[in-house]
């Protein structure tokens, strides 16, 4: 139990630090490519990256017709809805905001896991989840000016919700399906959701241009790094780790975000950052040593 638990842990670790690279990878890319696009395109390399990858695993399927209602919400809510609004989110206000927005995640996560799961709202986990997300906001601060930011904080706030509900769904599923199988099937419905509003703007994805070296780039990060490979350890993490806790690792996203600037763009590290990250690194040591259920 306590072996899954660490195993677990680390899959959901290495997902939120690939996704803190992706908060920056979307800014740049986002002014070049509109965030609907952005989205199915992403979904569309992820999908067919992992399908080639589970033939070649010689995966057998077997699908279990009642939970496709459960996929077709998962898919909607998490891989649809979520992703539009967090890169929406992040193209009206900035990178800072969406870490800080996104960051209670994991409160509505608990919040979710309680309600469905019945999962226990324990002093631990609590104080783990206070304790990150005072972390975060003592890393990049709140920063609410610009024009179009009031909108931006709407469909981030959006997206924190739809994200920790997703999680929580996914905790759901039966056991049948690996978690290439689960980021398949997800994925797929985000593709079929959005290809009818991709149809009736095809002028937007004509206009893009594919030869664009960094757009190219992007869009692989996105789709085979960002989307396939971090979404199918994030699958499998959630297996392994209560709900309730699970979220917490949602929170390294900032840390490696602020260390990427500081790295790439030469961004300050502020006392702030330094106080923020020896937060969010207890609340995951406390989660792990006192919180095994």
């Amino acid at each position: 139990m306590k072996t899954q638990k660490i195993i677990g842990a680390a899959l959901l670790s290495l997902s939120a630090c690939i996704w803190g690279g992706m908060f920056i990878v979307v800014k740049l890319v986002v002014g070049l490519v509109a965030p609907i696009e952005l989205v199915w395109l992403r979904y569309l390399i992820a999908v067919f990256v992992l399908t080639v990858i589970s033939f070649l695993l010689h995966e057998q399927w077997t699908i279990n017709w009642r939970d496709l209602k459960l996929i077709l919400l998962i898919g909607l809510i998490g891989n649809t809805l979520s992703i539009v609004s967090q890169e929406t989110g992040t193209w009206l206000s900035n990178a800072q905001t969406g870490a800080v927005i996104t960051s209670a995640t994991p409160t509505f996560m608990l919040l979710f896991a309680a309600w469905l799961l019945k999962e226990r709202l324990t002093k631990v986990r609590v104080l783990s989840i206070s304790l990150a997300t005072a972390g975060v906001i003592m890393i990049v601060g709140i920063h609410l000016t610009g024009k179009h930011v009031r909108l931006g904080v709407v469909a981030l706030i959006i997206a924190a919700l739809t994200w920790a509900l997703m999680s929580v769904l996914i905790k759901r599923l039966s056991g049948t399906y690996s978690a290439l199988q689960t980021t398949i099937l997800s994925g797929s419905v985000a593709i079929i959701c959005l290809t009818p509003a991709i149809i009736l703007r095809r002028s937007v994805i004509t206009q893009i241009n594919f030869t664009n070296p960094t757009i190219v780039l992007c869009l692989l990060y996105l789709g085979v790094v960002s989307t396939a490979l971090a979404f199918v350890m994030w699958n499998h993490g959630l297996r392994l780790v209560n709900a309730s806790s699970s979220g917490l690792y949602f929170l390294l996203q900032p840390l490696v975000g602020t260390l990427l600037g500081w790295l790439l763009l030469h961004e300050a590290i502020t006392w702030g950052f330094l106080f923020g990250a020896g937060l969010i690194i207890l609340s995951v040591w406390i989660s792990i040593r006192f919180d095994i259920g």
